[in-house]
């Protein structure tokens, strides 16, 4: 018998000033929300080593910080819609873009570079997510429109020295990733399935019988992911107000739920004291949640 997961409350953290909102259309608001006036959409929250949250404004090509104090400012702005964000060791903001591929952001003057423009992945769909293994190496997926009528999202590996490899290539959908704490298994969220897929890694770096990890009902699929100490996956679901946290054994155990209402939870980061906190975009709203958490979380590459 499945457990019933237990419900965490958020409260609102931060909300994005009414004088950082942009009114005006953007190819991207026009696309996906049918021409509906959008401030900002939140996303790819990622913590550096002062204690700044820093996100991605998809919808106006933008890279925001919101610091301790909850004073907001644009680190950049540029053409482009930026999907996810990591921080590298070295203090660089990677960014997976719809628009232009893998993207760098020097987080000190606002210089955005290309790492790996679509020129770099033939087919190339549109990346959306990453995720920093301890060794360095980058994993990324390759989104674009694809879907139950085109499975052909890609999830890909660039290791520390350099190498590219497409490690899965049939996935409808591919969103967010995270790796366990050993770093073993690849968790996938394949957002139009509604469902969260495993993804065996070897020893060598090979893939091993990718499966089913968790299915999720209602909402609209699963988006950003994240792993706590303890092993416990954590996704957010869009379209369903919520964070659900999974055990490794793939069992819900935790609800976190979106105080206001606010129905596209997109993604979420650990901070606060012992990072305990998990802070997650709430896109439409315009704002962050947080909420205390059971465990701490799995510290990413760039915080280590």
């Amino acid at each position: 018998m499945v457990p019933e997961p237990k419900v965490i409350e958020t409260k609102v953290f931060a909300t994005v000033p009414k004088e950082l909102l942009i009114e005006e259309q953007s190819a991207f608001t026009r696309d996906i929300f049918h021409g509906q006036k959008v401030g900002s959409f939140l996303e790819g929250p990622s913590f550096d080593r002062d204690g700044n949250l820093i996100m991605v404004d998809i919808a106006h090509g933008r890279i925001l910080k919101l610091t301790p104090q909850k004073d907001w400012s644009v680190v950049t702005k540029y053409d482009g819609n930026p999907n996810g964000l990591k921080i590298h060791k070295d203090g660089r903001l990677f960014v997976t873009d719809r628009k232009n591929g893998v993207m760098i952001v020097d987080p000190v003057n606002g210089k955005v570079e290309s790492f790996l423009g679509p020129d770099k992945l033939p087919g190339y769909k549109g990346t959306n997510d990453l995720f920093f293994a301890s060794n360095g190496d980058l994993y990324f997926t390759d989104q674009g429109e694809t879907g139950f009528h085109d499975p052909t999202g890609r999830v890909f590996r660039y290791s520390a020295k350099g190498k590219l490899d497409c490690l899965v290539a049939n996935v409808p959908s591919p969103n967010g990733l995270v790796m366990d704490p050993q770093e073993s298994m690849l968790y996938l969220a394949v957002t139009r399935a509604n469902a969260a897929w495993r993804v065996p890694i070897r020893p060598d770096g090979s893939v091993h019988r990718v499966g089913l990890f968790c299915q999720l009902v209602g909402g609209w699929g699963p988006d950003g992911m994240a792993v706590d100490t303890k092993g416990n996956v954590l996704m957010a679901h869009a379209g369903g107000a919520a964070v659900w946290v999974w055990s490794a054994d793939g069992l819900p155990i935790y609800r976190v739920v979106a105080c206001d209402g606010g129905k596209l939870t997109t993604n979420m980061a650990y901070g606060g004291q012992d990072n305990r906190q998990l802070f997650i975009t709430n896109s439409l709203a315009n704002n962050v949640l947080v909420a205390e958490m059971p465990h701490p979380g799995q510290p990413m590459f760039g915080q280590m």
